[in-house]
């Protein structure tokens, strides 16, 4: 799940997050006209849910920040989906591209 971290916060609250910058797609994101902070990031992982995990819609909440993506409740399971999706996100650089596009045509908003 690098560079994702799951972890519990407090019995049976967890976390997913991922400090923003420094990654592989960086530059990718960059080139794509957007910057790599974690409220891109918290688009990417709404989009991921939408078209590749969609079994985790709804049973997980997000608080991204600036340098940091951030992912939490109380269902472990769909935190895990959720960050082995964004790990093959985060390091299929070659992926990322497409990704980026088809969210950007089905009017997903990158940098909010």
């Amino acid at each position: 799940m690098d560079p994702l971290k799951l972890f519990e916060t407090t019995p049976g609250k967890f976390s997913l997050i991922m400090n923003a910058g420094g990654l592989p797609a960086d530059e990718v994101v960059t080139a794509a006209g957007h910057e790599p902070h974690g409220y891109f990031w918290d688009a990417v992982a709404k989009w991921v849910i939408r078209t590749r995990v969609p079994e985790v819609e709804g049973r997980v909440k997000f608080d991204p920040e600036g340098g940091m993506f951030c992912a939490y409740g109380t269902d472990r399971e769909a935190l895990t989906v959720l960050g082995e999706a964004m790990a093959w996100v985060v390091n299929a650089v070659d992926e990322l591209p497409a990704l980026i596009a088809a969210g950007e045509r089905a009017g997903v908003d990158f940098d909010d």
